[in-house]
């Protein structure tokens, strides 16, 4: 119960359905949302320590809100008018911005909103518009992309490989294997200009292909060492050259647990007759669509950003040596990979995300 000196709050059924909409509305700004919610929390019984403590926020704003909508109700939440010059926008315009950024298309086509064309839509400047949107959080201009995976044992191989990351057996090491295929050997068609003071470094767009090789990585994600290897093909023969490799490289007494995806190399039958022969490997395949579970990719995007992108190699037989170098100086100064979701997190992360797009309406 409230102390003695928290007003106690009754909600009327009309009160209750407003103060809800303004806490699960996406266009209610963030302020009146929190105290919506935090006069919500006082009238289901919660005292300020109780409601502070729940919210993340201090028992003094809880009280301070408590008193305004004891006093004034519904329009005690809103801001207070401050000194200074009269607001030229007023808050139905606002609203009006933001519901058509984001459930209108432009009339003239386009598939989404500039500033300077919802200025000329709305009678209001650009700056203004750009404002509003800065405010909300919203970039018209900007768009992810994102897949789901449609693996029927989407949810079994989660539990499977974050389980091995977070509780790897004993006795084990855990490898998370993939092939990056199709590394270009680029020569730039001009001298690439060094960096100098107000000036990045400069290299032409257009570039001379000199042939691929693929890479085949396995990354011990505790220690952030990896064992590595060049094939000029990315056949299932170069994949059980590169279990042997990680065969010998690996001391006897240790069982391998391999992360790895489900390219069709990986399920030969010429594979799966070496593993039975080999019984101490340990398959665990990331499901389908879904090798951001795998942590040698982003091993990989270290040595695209840290070397690939900005080389230029003549030749096969220099970019191989080059890879070679840099993974040689990296397993000098490893840096492990720490893998922090549990299969638990993950699975209502992607629960909330599907049920937010599936009420979205699109």
């Amino acid at each position: 119960m409230p102390g003695p000196s928290a007003d106690p709050i009754e909600l009327s059924s009309a009160e209750r359905a407003v103060l809800e909409g303004w806490a699960r509305r996406r266009k209610t700004a963030q302020a009146l949302a929190l105290r919506s919610r935090i006069v919500l929390a006082c009238a289901d019984g919660g005292t300020n320590s109780g409601v502070a403590a729940e919210l993340g926020i201090t028992r003094g704003t809880v009280a301070k809100w408590r008193e305004r909508f004891a006093v004034d109700r519904l329009e005690g939440l809103s801001d207070e008018a401050r000194p200074g010059a009269p607001r030229k926008v007023t808050d139905a315009q606002v609203e009006a911005v933001i519901a058509r950024t984001l459930e209108e298309k432009p009339p003239n086509g386009d598939t989404h909103w500039t500033s300077r064309s919802m200025a000329r839509a709305s009678g209001l400047s650009q700056s203004t518009v750009s404002r509003m949107w800065r405010a909300f959080g919203l970039k018209p201009h900007l768009v992810e992309t994102w897949k789901l995976s449609t693996d029927p044992l989407f949810v079994d191989k989660v539990r499977d490989v974050v389980g091995v990351y977070l509780d790897p057996p004993e006795k084990a090491i855990v490898l998370c294997v993939d092939e990056k295929s199709q590394v270009q050997a680029l020569d730039r068609t001009a001298p690439v200009l060094p960096l100098m003071p107000g000036t990045p470094q400069r290299m032409t767009h257009d570039y001379v292909r000199h042939g691929t090789t693929s890479l085949f990585a396995a990354l011990d994600p505790t220690s952030g060492s990896v064992i590595a290897q060049t094939f000029r093909r990315h056949r299932h023969q170069e994949f059980l050259r590169f279990l042997k490799l990680i065969d010998s490289s690996v001391p006897k007494g240790y069982d391998l647990h391999l992360v790895l995806d489900n390219y069709a190399t990986h399920k030969t039958p010429a594979v799966k007759n070496w593993l039975l022969r080999h019984p101490r490997f340990h398959l665990h395949f990331t499901p389908t669509s879904a090798s951001w579970m795998n942590l040698v990719e982003r091993w990989f995007a270290e040595l695209t950003t840290r070397k690939l992108r900005r080389s230029t190699h003549r030749s096969v037989v220099e970019l191989e040596a080059d890879i070679r170098r840099w993974i040689n100086a990296w397993n000098k100064d490893p840096k492990p990979f720490v893998w922090a979701k549990t299969a638990d997190e993950i699975l209502e992360t992607l629960a909330a995300y599907c049920q937010r797009i599936n009420d979205s309406g699109q």
